[in-house]
């Protein structure tokens, strides 16, 4: 079986559904499952930790998540075209893992969700590529083969899946965008397969 992780940050719900989402199709492609994480906020004040376990929502992420993946897709919210501090704090601990060299060679993607049209979807994506080349990972985006790319009015772009949620985060996944996260999904388990 090969485990694709799919690590992400939600600060209000748009990007775990993206989460479920691209896990229902990893789990499409045979031989694979999708192992679905997140990572802790970040303290405004001070270094804190949070709870072994957190309250709600996928489990927290661990180092050894990462060393055992056959792929993995990042998920965040974009913060002024940007990663969320919190996944950024966690993709800077991976110090270890890449001296190692444990993700040389893996497939990897990613996804955001923005408040606006023009939020930076595709600086935020960018952004979680860098640590993934750092990694040795083979980034995959979205190819235009896929119809909804050209069909979507809200999100999605070549670059990962993407999510326009509204200034009051009132808009719910759209038909294409839904689609353009199972088929991301589904690139990175074939890959997998594949590179196997």
């Amino acid at each position: 079986m090969h485990n694709i992780l799919v690590l992400y940050y939600s600060r209000h719900g748009h990007v775990a559904q993206m989460a479920q989402k691209i896990a229902r199709g990893i789990e499409e492609v045979q031989d694979c499952e999708a192992v679905v994480r997140t990572v802790p906020a970040v303290s405004t004040v001070c270094e804190a930790t949070a709870a072994d376990i957190p309250e709600q929502g996928a489990p927290y992420v661990t180092q050894e998540d990462l060393k055992n993946c056959a792929g993995l897709i990042l998920g965040s919210p974009t913060h002024f075209g940007n990663m969320a501090a919190p996944m950024k704090y966690f993709l800077d601990q991976t110090s270890g893992l890449w001296l190692g060299g444990q993700l040389v060679g893996k497939p990897a993607a990613v996804f955001t969700s923005t408040s606006s049209q023009h939020g930076g979807q595709e600086s935020t994506l960018l952004s979680m590529m860098l640590p993934l080349f750092h990694h040795g990972m083979l980034v995959l985006g979205l190819p235009y083969t896929e119809p909804s790319l050209s069909d979507t009015t809200m999100g999605g772009t070549p670059y990962g899946a993407s999510h326009v949620a509204g200034s009051q985060q009132q808009n719910p996944l759209t038909d294409d965008e839904v689609n353009l996260c199972r088929a991301l999904g589904k690139r990175v388990a074939f890959t997998a397969v594949k590179l196997a």
